[in-house]
């Protein structure tokens, strides 16, 4: 097996020379490095990558901090970290997955001060989410999957749930629907400052007050019971409800059960649109899943292509810790989701057209 001395001697230069040309450690002319890697090459050696680390002062491993439950990861939620673990992967670096939460800030410092990742990137995130204080107080640099209610000096890149609620209540009201539910994470989530339940929340009220659409929102534990319950609660509110708006994609295929054992049919009683679903998941349902395609994979790759920009940016101490977001440009972006309309949607049953030469089943 080739070593760094034999790289050496084949490309005619120094030990150090190939030694700076793979930890970057000092500036090498473009020739040089190209004879060195056409001797890597040709003797098919592979660096070691902790020496490389250890040289470099970059452990080149990215900490990816998803809070994890019983349920595990969903299709969906897969997205996100397949992304990311790709762009990763295509700049050299590793991404490992933690699921260290908000309630274990102890871990979260110990984990921080091992000095084992390069940076983070933050899922899962409240609108006061103290675990980025952690990560900042010890100079871990951190780029959020989701936003805090204070972004401040902080790059994130999240779903632009504004648009997204907007474009799924516009497309059930432009159908004729006016009684429409909304489905929100658990109430437990929402008390504990869950982003994405609180800014879908208000998104649906703002968007249903535009259309003159009473709003009825109803939490849901995140299960197919969990949606059971919440549909058995929405027909106590509103009886005549024609669609349900789904946040919570654990609980939509209690939703679909439900409104079977009530006798209603999808989508020619009442039509059901899941928020923020991936393709692999509306294609379990029957009839398929009307959704707001989720982003997912674009958001993780993008998220660890601005923590790669922080971590080029940062400085690099005696001790080996990388400096703060604050020496690269902040990012913030958001993308909406995208509606696609598959078999669970319709009008309303009252605007149901009869089909020709038959009598219409709601006249």
């Amino acid at each position: 097996m080739a070593n760094m001395q034999d790289v050496a001697r084949l490309a005619q230069v120094s030990v150090s020379t190939v030694s700076y040309v793979l930890t970057g450690a000092r500036p090498i002319s473009a020739a040089t490095r190209e004879k060195v890697r056409a001797a890597m090459a040709e003797l098919g050696y592979q660096p070691h990558a902790m020496a490389r680390g250890l040289a470099s002062r970059r452990s080149r491993i990215l900490g990816l901090l998803l809070p994890i439950d019983e349920r595990g990861l969903g299709a969906t939620e897969t997205a996100f970290v397949t992304g990311a673990a790709t762009a990763a992967s295509a700049a050299g670096y590793h991404l490992v997955l933690s699921p260290v939460d908000a309630g274990d800030l102890d871990g979260l410092r110990q984990l921080a001060s091992q000095r084992m990742l390069d940076g983070v990137l933050l899922m899962e995130v409240q609108l006061d989410d103290p675990r980025v204080g952690v990560l900042r107080s010890a100079g871990v640099p951190v780029v959020l999957i989701g936003r805090t209610a204070d972004t401040t000096g902080l790059s994130y890149v999240d779903i632009d749930f504004d648009r997204t609620v907007h474009d799924a209540v516009g497309y059930l009201a432009d159908l004729g629907h006016r009684r429409i539910v909304y489905v929100n994470h658990s109430a437990t989530a929402i008390a504990e400052g869950y982003g994405p339940a609180l800014r879908s929340r208000d998104a649906f009220a703002t968007a249903t007050a535009g259309r003159r659409i009473e709003p009825v929102m109803i939490p849901a534990e995140d299960s197919p019971g969990g949606g059971r319950a919440a549909l058995a609660s929405a027909f106590d509110r509103a009886p005549d409800l024609t669609a349900v708006l789904a946040m919570n994609e654990s609980a939509v295929f209690g939703i679909l059960g439900g409104l079977a054992a009530h006798g209603r049919t999808v989508p020619d009683d009442v039509s059901v649109v899941s928020m923020v679903t991936s393709p692999q998941v509306a294609e379990l349902a029957t009839p398929a899943l009307t959704t707001m395609t989720s982003p997912g994979t674009a958001v993780g790759r993008i998220a660890v292509e601005q923590l790669l920009r922080h971590l080029g940016a940062g400085s690099t101490d005696s001790a080996g810790s990388t400096g703060s977001t604050d020496s690269a440009e902040i990012h913030q972006q958001l993308l909406p989701c995208t509606l696609e309309v598959r078999g669970s949607t319709g009008p309303p049953p009252t605007l149901t057209p009869a089909p020709t030469g038959r009598r219409s089943a709601h006249p």
